[in-house]
């Protein structure tokens, strides 16, 4: 793993980008992964016409690639259509990474891909049932 690569993923560690808990998310979305015991909580507030990314928050523990990958998807999030960021490919967040991962790696850095994409699944899920 090159240094800068590696200096990146601590960063994103150490100072997490977006961490904490959004009070009036409009969408909420928690799952873990049970091999390695990694969680991850992501919380949403959406624009007010509710297309756009407006403000995002993660908390949890694991490994520093889990946590670290969640903070680099976040801050490269922010500002975009809902539609497109449930349309992400894995690859997006791989790329973030930067550098080769062990496929039990490869799950750990896209745990919070797989959360914000079934929050947003949920949130439209429900948002179309209550408008019925």
């Amino acid at each position: 793993m090159s240094d800068f690569y590696r200096e990146h993923i601590l960063d994103h560690y150490e100072n997490p980008r977006h961490h904490g808990t959004l009070a009036d998310a409009d969408f909420s979305h928690e799952e873990s992964n049970p091999l390695c015991g990694d969680r991850v909580r992501i919380d949403v507030k959406l624009s007010e016409d509710k297309t756009r990314i407006a403000d995002a928050a993660f908390s949890g523990d694991g490994c520093i690639i889990s946590q670290a990958a969640t903070s680099m998807l976040l801050e490269s999030v922010m500002g975009w259509r809902v539609d497109d960021v449930e349309q992400l490919d894995p690859q997006h967040v791989l790329s973030l990474i930067g550098v080769p991962l062990t496929a039990n790696r490869v799950k750990c850095a896209l745990l919070g891909l797989k959360v914000l994409k079934t929050g947003i699944k949920l949130w439209k899920l429900e948002r179309a049932h209550r408008s019925r």
